[in-house]
């Protein structure tokens, strides 16, 4: 039971990775201010559930490879960690 609990958080602790890493990665090539400048433009501007929502794409692809490669119990962690984003993007737009 411990080995399942912990390949689904390896997927969970990939899956925020890649989503900062897509953050970043969109933030840079879309703004030509720095990194906490352009995250509180969009703030201030109420697009940052949009912004999280297109950072979340790298997800699908560690999902995939996951799957490829037999590791389930590590795309689920994805998947669990994909839907907790959703929510938070959810929350964030629309309250």
């Amino acid at each position: 039971m411990g080995f399942i609990k912990k390949e689904i958080l390896i997927g969970v602790l990939v899956s925020f990775f890649a989503t900062f890493c897509g953050m970043f990665i969109y933030l840079e090539y879309i703004s030509r201010f720095g990194f906490y400048e352009t995250i509180e433009m969009i703030r201030e501007s109420g697009m940052l559930g949009s912004v999280i929502a297109l950072a979340t794409i790298p997800n699908l692809f560690v999902f995939f490879i996951f799957l490829r490669k037999n590791q389930e119990h590590r795309a689920r962690g994805v998947l669990i960690a994909t839907i907790f984003t959703a929510l938070v993007t959810f929350i964030i737009k629309f309250f």
